[in-house]
């Protein structure tokens, strides 16, 4: 039974790097490199070490954010229901945000898997400096491919709001680094 008081818990992962954009015709189909699809490795293996157990996966329309979510399972975090949205592709922060409202109320942990500059603005505008220092710390140097920003707050995921949540983590998986 989910209350007003429920505590949630929102992954907001930048895809992993893609190859070139003059690569394909369309932005839309660019693909992981091998470097890339690593890293997402890497993420899941850090989100696995977290225990994060995730319940849904709100997922853009592109390659390589489908891509990501297969490598964060092959390194390690236990599968979710993975929700592909269109609207998700290239979305403004306030987009995403619409996108967010609408995940499953008995969702605890929703991730959201996008692009830049819609995720990064996204979870500052949700934290708005409220959180750890050394993760806002982090987040302020820039949010590369594979950046992860967690965060938390409590209430119905219908009724997020900018400066509605706390910035807990943030962490850049590189498979070069340990998880």
């Amino acid at each position: 039974m989910t209350s007003a008081a429920e505590d949630r818990t929102l992954v907001l992962l930048r895809h992993a790097q893609a190859e070139d954009p003059f690569a394909t015709s369309a932005d839309i189909e660019r693909e992981l490199t091998e470097a890339g699809m690593k890293d997402a490795e890497a993420a899941g293996a850090w989100l696995h070490e977290l225990g994060l157990g995730l319940d849904e996966v709100l997922c853009s329309a592109s390659i390589r954010t489908q891509q990501t979510a297969e490598g964060i399972w092959a390194g390690g975090c236990a599968e979710a229901d993975v929700r592909v949205d269109r609207r998700l592709y290239n979305a403004s922060a306030e987009r995403v945000l619409e996108v967010v409202r609408e995940a499953d109320e008995d969702a605890n942990v929703v991730m959201v898997i996008a692009h830049a500059p819609g995720l990064p603005a996204l979870a500052s505008l949700l934290a708005d400096g409220e959180g750890s220092d050394p993760a806002h710390d982090a987040l302020a140097h820039g949010y590369p491919t594979c950046g992860i920003a967690v965060l938390r707050f409590s209430g119905h995921w219908r009724d997020l709001d900018f400066g509605g949540a706390v910035l807990d983590r943030f962490h850049v998986a590189r498979a070069s680094q340990p998880a």
